[in-house]
């Protein structure tokens, strides 16, 4: 993880690299994009907005579609009463639901009601995940869960490596209504052993968050998913100008050629308080992106063609 010293300087020159590309360019690629990675409110943790006014926000911008995730609830059983005000009907809103404790854990019950309330997209645990417990013992900033009393640390495998039976449960009910299963907060390890099993039983829509943060990823293995059909995502508040800055403009550029642009999207990973917000955190994204030689076609790509093709919105 970035140093405060590092973080400084790396947004520093995601600002002078910002400033030489034109608000219109990426003001029009944000046209149509879809953010499958809003953390708006209420939540456990504090956010800056709520999820009707992220929706408002990214309509205003001309996003095509947004997705919330929160680590302790589904937003999906409230979208329809959503749409029915927000009413606007070229815009979609979609959830999911985070397989932690707080949600019920690795249960195929709740998972299948979920399911049948519209929920486009089954995250693995996150929060209170073995491997997101581990990784925080330094304090990454992945999301904290210490508004919450402690919980059983969560894992996909038994003491001998192979997927549990509910998990197996699970990953039929993913391939039965064909939503996306997100690999969450788990070890590398873990996904892969989850990525097969997933394979195996028909999961067509596989989607990786944040693979080089927190979740001990190699080049290799991004490269890898990616083969194997994986959308490597990659959260722009890792790298834009806010309080989560990680990376280097340069390190983006890697992470997204390990996979390939084909492969790759960006999803805001924003709402926090004291950040930009998700519709400015993809802008600032774009514009980064493009500074760092990527062509427009290839940032629509990632941007808007690869998440609508995996969230099942048609061109």
């Amino acid at each position: 993880m970035a140093s405060t010293d590092d973080a400084k300087r790396n947004r520093e020159e995601v600002r002078r690299l910002m400033a030489g590309i034109d608000d219109a360019r990426a003001n029009a690629l944000l046209k149509g994009a879809i953010d499958l990675h809003v953390h708006s409110g209420p939540s456990t943790m504090p956010r800056q907005l709520d999820h009707m006014e992220a929706a408002e926000e990214a309509a205003a911008a001309g996003m095509r579609a947004i997705l919330f995730k929160d680590h302790h609830y589904s937003v999906s059983p409230v979208i329809p009463m959503m749409e029915r005000i927000f009413a606007n009907p070229d815009f979609a809103m979609y959830s999911g639901l985070v397989l932690n404790n707080s949600t019920g854990g690795l249960n195929p019950f709740v998972v299948d009601a979920q399911l049948k309330m519209g929920a486009k997209l089954i995250w693995m645990p996150t929060a209170q995940a073995a491997n997101h417990i581990r990784s925080a013992h330094r304090k990454t900033r992945l999301a904290s869960n210490v508004q919450l009393r402690n919980s059983p640390a969560l894992t996909v495998v038994d003491p001998y490596g192979e997927i549990l039976d509910e998990v197996k449960q699970i990953l039929d009910l993913i391939a039965e209504f064909d939503v996306i299963l997100s690999s969450g907060h788990l070890h590398v390890w873990e996904i892969w052993k989850l990525f097969d099993e997933a394979r195996a039983r028909g999961v067509k829509r596989l989607l990786v968050n944040h693979p080089m943060y927190g979740l001990h990823f190699t080049y290799d293995d991004i490269r890898e998913l990616a083969q194997l059909g994986a959308l490597i995502e990659q959260s722009a508040g890792l790298y834009v100008d806010s309080r989560f800055n990680t990376y280097t403009p340069e390190d983006l550029r890697e992470h997204i050629l390990a996979a390939g642009v084909e492969h790759s999207s960006i999803g805001s990973d924003l709402g926090q308080v004291d950040n930009p917000t998700p519709v400015e955190g993809m802008r600032q994204a774009i514009k980064l992106c493009l500074a760092l030689g990527f062509t427009d076609a290839d940032v629509r790509t990632m941007v808007a063609d690869n998440p609508a093709r995996l969230v099942g919105l048609t061109s």
